[in-house]
Order: C-alpha cells, then sequence, then structure tokens
C-alpha cells in the first residue's frame, strides 16, 4: 500500500493532480478542498498522504487502481471513516470534501445534519448515517488538523489565501462552484496574491 507520494506538482486538474516522482508520473485523485490548496503550486515539490482505491467492478472485467491524495494525515484518517458511512463511499466522500475536514468534524459533532446536507451530494438521510456513526469519533480530528502546518514545500501562505479567497466569495453570496471558478480564472494568470484582499480585488477587475 503507498502511503505517501512526494515530487513535482506538474498538473492541477478538476479531479486530480499529477506528480512527477522520476521516472514516473503520478494521477492523484483530490477531494475539492485539496485541489484548491495545491492549485498554486505547481512546479514546487509537493508531499501527499495516499490511499489506495480499486475503481471499477470486478463482474464488469476492469478494476483501475486509484490513487487517493490529502494534505496532512488527518484528513486521509477522516476521509477513511466517511467512506465506511453506508451509502457515502470514495466517490460520494471525494466530491462531499469541498470544507476544510475541521469545519466538516464540528459539523457532524454538533450534529447539524442541515449543514452536513449542503454538501454536494449528501442529502437529509445520508447525513444522519454521518452523525450517528461518526459523531463520538469527530473531536480529536479539529484538534489534529488545528496542530497541522497543512500546505507544501512554500505555498502555505499562498494556499491560506485562496482558501480564505473562497470561503469571502461563499460568503459574499457566490456559491461554491462560482467561487471556484471565478479563482480558477484568476489563478491561471500566473499572478501570484500576497493576501486575500488582493485576489479579490482581482477577481472583481476581470468580472467587470
Amino acid at each position: 500500500m503507498i502511503v505517501t507520494i512526494a515530487g513535482k506538482l506538474v498538473r492541477v486538474n478538476e479531479t486530480a493532480v499529477t506528480i512527477e516522482a522520476t521516472p514516473f508520473e503520478y494521477e492523484v485523485l483530490v477531494a475539492d478542498y485539496t485541489r484548491r490548496m495545491l492549485q498554486n503550486s505547481i512546479g514546487q515539490n509537493t508531499r501527499l498522504h495516499t490511499l489506495d482505491y480499486i475503481e471499477g467492478n470486478a463482474q464488469g472485467g476492469r478494476l483501475t487502481p486509484r490513487l487517493i491524495g490529502f494534505m496532512t494525515e488527518p484528513e486521509r484518517q477522516f476521509f477513511d471513516l466517511f467512506c465506511s458511512v453506508d451509502g457515502v463511499g470514495v466517490k460520494k466522500a471525494l466530491r462531499a470534501m469541498v470544507r476544510p475536514v475541521k469545519e466538516l468534524a464540528v459539523l457532524i459533532e454538533e450534529q447539524d445534519a442541515k449543514g452536513l446536507s449542503a454538501l454536494p451530494g449528501i442529502g437529509p438521510a445520508t447525513s444522519e448515517r454521518v452523525i450517528a456513526k461518526l459523531r463520538r469519533k469527530m473531536p480529536r480530528f479539529a484538534l489534529m488538523v488545528e496542530r497541522q502546518t497543512v500546505g507544501t514545500d512554500e505555498n502555505t501562505a499562498a494556499s491560506s489565501v485562496i482558501s480564505e479567497t473562497f470561503d469571502a466569495l461563499t460568503t459574499l453570496g457566490h456559491n461554491e462552484a462560482d467561487a471556484r471558478k471565478l479563482i480558477d480564472e484568476t489563478m491561471a494568470s500566473g499572478k501570484k496574491f500576497k493576501d486575500t484582499e488582493s485576489l479579490l480585488t482581482a477577481i472583481y477587475q476581470r468580472s467587470n
């Protein structure tokens, strides 16, 4: 089992990143929150905690090995638990993890079914099952994630700017898909942004 992968980040796509670990390049599936944290790090050395996953149906005759990547060990542990809930599974868990693990853990611990139901692919029935199975296991995730330094070798500050800007855009009334699109389009210029204010300014200058 591959538990970590390290190398140069060469591509960030909608649902996966590509890491060059010479002589190979590996496609690693990531949740949307992780993708946002990495999108400003192309060309930099990156280390991800990973899980193995076999995609496909044995009866269908095609099984494809996949890697799923996380910024920290607690995120990987949380994902593993999240997938264990009936009706969730790998694909739904990846789609749902659009927020930091700390925030998801708080929603579950506080039994906020409405907040969980707002996550992509997680409806009321699934949110109740998640709370019933996981709420007593959540406090350690909030504490562990708080103590982690989230980021790759040199991009912690830039990743924080992107994450904070995403939160600001949703607070300002943009839905998560629009917020992600606005950030992606602005970051595509290759310009570095030192703080949330400068990135927000660039986003709204582009849209005017």
